[in-house]
């Protein structure tokens, strides 16, 4: 998996006003659109988990606030491996109160520890060496615990902008798990706990993942492949979302004269 690394993004621009967010911020930062890009790592998920439950207890602090969470505050959050599966729980509502999260980066700190060591198990990898065929995890635990805690939310149903990029061993090309694209692209409205476990099947960690989706299949392996670092990814959705509904927004390509 990548090594991991942990950028906050604040994207600004006067020419921005009307971009829609699933839940305004409760504070107003004017023609401001907040991205939250967490990188992959495996077990060391610890430590952006350890980072963003700081974040959201100064947040609780700062708006006086004791349910406010990181949805409420970034308009999209991107996440590639295990970052993937940190900002789908980020973003997943709760089943009891369906306008907030399901786990605070406190409650996703203690699935961690709590089953990090399950999920890579040592005694099932104590075999494993360069030489071996096949990964040095199976997965199932993994597997069965994202269906546990994600259950049957998908895509659509997240509290913020949600992208988080895979890649398709079949299809040979990325796959990219946008909210943005969802109107044009309906068949990415899979559950969020497939493409949380498809973002984080790390080659030689653990095995590709196979789902089907209605009519649709997906062979989907980390992330990682298509995007190491998922930023560049989360502001090009932005920019591309920008364009399309904001006819005098102008991105910079330098492969393109500028017409004004």
């Amino acid at each position: 998996m990548a090594t991991f690394l942990l950028f906050a993004f604040v994207f600004a621009s006067q020419v921005i006003g009307g971009f829609n967010t699933k839940l305004p911020p409760p504070s107003s930062y004017g023609n401001t659109i907040t991205i939250l890009s967490i990188d992959g790592g495996g077990i060391k998920g610890i430590v952006p988990s350890v980072v963003l439950g700081h974040l959201e207890k100064a947040l609780k602090f700062e708006s006086n606030d004791e349910k406010a969470a990181l949805a409420d505050y970034f308009d999209v959050i991107a996440g590639t491996s295990t970052g993937g599966l940190i900002a789908t729980m980020l973003a997943a509502p709760s089943l009891s109160d369906p306008s907030r999260p399901a786990f605070t980066a406190k409650q996703i700190l203690q699935f961690y520890l709590d089953f990090g060591p399950s999920i890579f198990n040592q005694t099932e990898a104590s075999g494993w060496n360069q030489t071996t065929q096949g990964p040095q995890f199976n997965g199932r635990f993994l597997h069965a615990k994202a269906r546990e805690i994600l259950g049957e939310t998908r895509l659509s149903d997240a509290l913020t902008n949600l992208v988080i990029p895979t890649f398709d061993i079949q299809k040979v090309h990325p796959i990219i798990f946008s909210s943005f694209k969802l109107d044009d692209v309906p068949s990415l409205d899979v559950k969020l706990s497939d493409i949380s476990i498809g973002t984080s099947a790390a080659p030689s960690l653990l095995p590709p993942y196979y789902f089907k989706d209605g009519d649709n299949e997906f062979h989907l392996v980390d992330g990682g492949i298509a995007a190491g670092s998922p930023s560049l990814v989360a502001v090009s959705e932005v920019v591309q979302e920008l364009n399309e509904k904001i006819s005098h927004f102008i991105p910079v390509n330098p492969n393109k004269p500028i017409k004004v």
